[in-house]
This record gives C-alpha cells, structure tokens and sequence, in this order.
C-alpha cells in the first residue's frame, strides 16, 4: 500500500509544487524543488527502485529548461562515480578468488577464544572488509561464519543459556554494527560519502583526498566500533562464565578448508596493497613528482583495469575477472550518485542554496545548536530511508546552512555525512541490520533497545568531531 501511495504522490506533488504561484523563486528553481520531493517521496516508500527515481533528472531538467541534457548527464559520469566503480571491481576480485573470506577468518583466529574475543574478532573482520568492499557483502561473508560458531555451543549444551543467548546476540548486533560503522572509515567504504566528495568537488572545487578522509573517518570508526563492543560485551549482553575453547579449532578448520593461499589470491593481495598505497600516499608522491597528477579516480581505475588486463598466468592467458563478473557490480548505485549530483546541481544553478544561505544568515541561529539538530535529524530520518538518498537531497541543503552560518561547508557536511550511515536502531535502516535480523537470533526490540543507546553515543560522538576534530584537520 505504501508503495502505492507513494508512485501517486511523488509526481502528483511535482504538479502541486508547479502549479503554486511563489514569487520569490524562479520556474526553475520551483521545478528543482518539486522533482526534490517527488524523487524523496519514491525513495522513502521504494515505489520504484531508487536507482529508478535517480533518472528522473535526465528527465525532468532538460524538458523544463534547468539544465541541458549535456550538463545534466555529466553528472553521471563524475569523477567520483568511477572512483566508486574501481571500488567496486576491487571488491569484486577480493570476493571472486575468496580472500576477503580469509582475511577475515585469520583476524577472528588473532583476536582469541573467549567468548568475548571472538564476538571482538567478528567485529574487527567486518568492520576491516566494510572500508573495501560493501556493508551487505561483508556481512553476508561472516554471518555463515558467526553461525557456525553459535551452533557449536548448541551442539555442545543441546539449549542455550542466558549467557549463550547474550553470546549469540553480541555476535550477530555486533557484525551489523561493525559493517555500519567499518564503512565510514574510507571514501569507497559507503555510498554517503562518495555522494560528499563528489558534491564538494562539482560545486565549491574542493578536495578531499584518501588520506585526509581516513585521518577523520578511521579514528570515528574505531572509537564506535570500541563503544558498540562495550556496550554489547558489558553492558545489554554480558556473557560472563561460559567456556568456548572449541571456537579456535572451529575456525582453524575453515581456514583449512579454503586450502593454502593461491596464486590468484596472491595476485590480488598486490593489487590491493598496491592500490591502498597509492591512496594513503598520493599527496606526498604527487609534491615528489609535480607532474605525475595523481587523484584517487585515477588510482582506482587503474587498480580496476589492472584486475582486468594483467594476467596472473601470462601464459594461459588467464585474468583475475572478466567483463561477465560485472553482472554482479552494484550498477544502480552508480546510477543513484549521478543522481544525487545532478539534484545538487539543479539546487545550485537555479539559486536554491544561496536561498537558504540568505535566509539562515538572517535567522542569527546558534551553530552548535543548529549543527547538532542536523545531525540528529539525519542520523534518525537514516533509520527509514536509504542514506544515499538521504544523503543526495539533504547535503546541498546543509552546505547552503552552513554557508548562512559564516562556517566552513566542510565542518558541517562532514559530521552529517557520516550520521547517515549510523542507523543502528531498525531491521529496514541498511542491509546488514536486515540480514542479521533475518538469521532468526535477534528481536526487533532487542536491536531497537541497543541501537537506540548506541544512536544517541553517535550523535554526541559527531557533535564532538564538529566541535574539535574536523578544525583541526581542515
């Protein structure tokens, strides 16, 4: 019914929005402001795919005359799209040869057997494979894993315990949290902040390099990661005075199972490295080399052509993927960060910000008041609808703020950015919640009581990072 709805209302508040005589805005920028709303409207209630609703800029904006077809297509074809494509080929190697799967088993093995380090190590495999590959595939890789492991105590106890269900719980919350919060740590490691990045270099030429994103995003990540493990652990499941000496074994034996490392594995391993390299340093390389002209677009797509044109055995002419591997690529996303781009764009172009910024900049408002009610107003409409999308319609909207503010656009889009990918609290808010909600051991209620906890940690975590962190990195 909602969807219903939904397919009715997106177009039919477009021809609303049209039809209202405001003065103060011109045709156009009424036509931005009603496509807003009906793309919002399909992408809450999902009426149509949401990488669907992202196309109706190529649509709308040329036949009203907001932009040509030329510059709404550009769009499309940003160059943080194809940093994200190189992302993804990246993930699809590790995942077509099953490293990804290793590197996870081998730090769950480092982090110990109690039933604590194991619940730690699932937590830091997720959070580690969520910065390169993405929230939903890290989490589907452990959760066959942290299954194995849970029905071990049920082979051994024949029921479980309260001690054994507050195990059970940690480990499956423990996995959807980690991939929520592991992703923030990179730029390719979420959509969010490909949608950020890509905002901040079309509209105000202004670049966030590799580097500079992990010096704010990995010290964030660890922090919540650290916060969600002690609040799971210690605080809503604690599981003191149960034995799980067999977990070590039970993941000795899985490794064993993949067999040794291969030379595929090995192939890709170097171009990972190769290409986190690239990244983590390409603002030193490029003042070495002044000509070289580095960017991480470029690094990316060179570690995605790489995967495609060297061969691992030059002889049989064998390559790590090949062009039909792609049926996998997350393509819909790609098309939804154009989209994103191309409403920010419409919102810039026909003076909607510098609208906001004006009327923001006569409200005197408190920054530390308004910054911290944007957060928290992204950080729990992102429990009920995508975080791209979310993140797509509201940044530009923050950026004029922060403009009316007289603060750098960087100090608030940042923390509102990341607040998006915080939903912590609901089954529907991103797929690793939705998947381990699925396996059967976690309660709505239970998911609901901690996320909300660990919801409200966030908010002050990013207020904190506003008020003290992003200054100093920026």
């Amino acid at each position: 019914m909602s969807k219903k709805i939904g397919l009715i209302l997106g177009p039919l508040l477009f021809i609303i929005i049209k039809g209202c005589n405001l003065s103060f805005l011109s045709p156009e920028a009424i036509t931005v402001i009603g496509l807003a709303l009906w793309m919002v409207s399909w992408w809450i209630t999902e009426a149509v795919s949401i990488s669907v609703t992202a196309l109706l800029p190529l649509i709308v904006f040329p036949l009203f005359n907001v932009m040509s077809m030329n510059e709404v297509g550009a769009n499309y074809g940003s160059s943080i799209v194809f940093l994200f494509f190189g992302g993804f080929v990246l993930a699809l190697a590790l995942e077509k040869v099953n490293l990804h799967r290793r590197i996870a088993l081998t730090i769950i093995q480092k982090t110990g057997t109690t039933p604590n380090r194991v619940i730690l190590g699932f937590m830091l495999a997720t959070a580690f494979m969520s910065m390169w590959i993405s929230n939903t595939a890290s989490t589907v890789v452990m959760l066959p894993i942290a299954l194995s492991v849970i029905q071990l105590l049920v082979k051994s106890d024949g029921e479980f315990t309260a001690q054994e269900q507050h195990f059970s719980l940690s480990v499956m919350l423990g996995i959807a949290f980690s991939a929520n919060a592991g992703g923030i740590a990179t730029v390719i490691g979420t959509p969010p902040n490909s949608i950020l990045i890509g905002l901040l270099e079309n509209e105000y030429n202004i670049q966030i390099s590799f580097f500079k994103w992990m010096s704010i995003g990995l010290p964030f990540s660890v922090v919540m990661i650290a916060i969600i493990y002690f609040i799971l652990t210690r605080w809503m499941f604690p599981n003191k005075g149960i034995a799980f000496a067999s977990s070590n074994e039970l993941i000795a034996q899985k490794l064993q199972d993949l067999g040794p490392v291969t030379a595929q594995e090995k192939h890709v391993l170097r171009v990972f490295t190769i290409t986190v390299f690239l990244w983590v340093f390409r603002t030193v390389l490029n003042s070495f080399f002044p000509s070289l002209g580095l960017s991480d677009t470029i690094i990316s797509m060179g570690c995605a052509v790489a995967l495609f044109a060297i061969p691992h055995k030059f002889k049989k002419g064998i390559f790590i993927l090949e062009w039909k591997d792609t049926q996998r690529l997350a393509w819909g996303i790609l098309i939804l960060f154009g989209g994103g781009l191309a409403l920010a764009k419409g919102m810039s172009t026909t003076g909607i910000v510098s609208l906001i910024t004006d009327a923001i900049a006569a409200a005197n408002l408190n920054v530390l008041i308004t910054a911290s009610l944007l957060v928290l107003l992204m950080l729990f409409m992102t429990e009920l609808m995508s975080n791209v999308a979310l993140v797509a319609v509201l940044a530009p909207v923050v950026a004029g703020i922060a403009l009316g503010l007289e603060i750098p656009i960087l100090y608030l889009l940042i923390p509102v950015t990341m607040a998006s990918s915080c939903a912590f609290m609901l089954p529907m808010a991103t797929p690793p919640n939705a998947i381990v909600f699925a396996s059967g051991y976690v309660k709505v209620a239970q998911m609901a009581r901690v996320g909300i906890i660990i919801n409200l940690i966030a908010v002050v975590l990013l207020i904190a990072l506003f008020k003290f962190a992003i200054p100093l990195v920026f």
